[in-house]
């Protein structure tokens, strides 16, 4: 344990170990935003879909991430809830280029939030990434957060930020709400 993580846990500002689960559907960009967090020397220079799930660590803000990059084809979406018990935050991700797709990202959404392991957890946050904002098509934040009912999100804590997973714009910003609201919950 180096000086300054002593320093920080003698004053009770140790790093805290969280686990977040990266949902949305395939072709979303949970990987290419996981990989935008690693280190230069873990970050893969091809990202290749997820079969089944991959995890992924990173630190920001004296926390440690643990993120289950959970695959977003159809045939592996049943996976996602074993992995509900035990997360302190879900990220979900969203093609906002893909608005044909939008109604199966909000039937998958409804689904996680009905399930018990998800919804007897109001305080669980969720961090929505609305990615590829950068491509031609790509609707709106807030067209992204009424197609998907965000607004009857009423008891949990939530956000979405527009991002793009290839240059990294909105990532941190994200993950910097994410970070606070984990902070908080620690607090109480």
């Amino acid at each position: 344990m180096s000086f300054f993580d002593k320093l920080l846990s003698f004053l009770g500002i140790g790093r805290k170990d969280v686990n977040i689960l990266v949902v949305g559907l395939d072709n979303s960009g949970k990987t290419t935003i996981l990989n935008h967090f690693k280190s230069e020397e873990e970050k893969s220079p091809e990202i290749v879909a997820t079969i089944g799930f991959n995890v992924d660590k990173f630190r920001m803000n004296h926390l440690n991430f643990t993120a289950f990059d959970m695959s977003g084809q159809g045939r592996y979406r049943n996976l996602w809830e074993h992995y509900f018990k035990g997360i302190n935050a879900i990220v979900f991700v969203i093609d906002s280029s893909d608005s044909l797709r939008l109604v199966v990202a909000k039937e998958e959404l409804d689904l996680m939030l009905k399930h018990e392991e998800i919804s007897t957890k109001p305080h669980l946050p969720i961090l929505f990434f609305s990615n590829k904002m950068d491509l031609k098509d790509s609707l709106s934040s807030l067209q992204i957060s009424q197609a998907l009912g965000l607004n009857l999100l009423k008891e949990r804590s939530w956000h979405i930020q527009a991002s793009n997973a290839i240059t990294g714009q909105g990532l941190h910003e994200g993950i910097q709400w994410l970070t606070d609201q984990l902070i908080q919950q620690s607090k109480r």
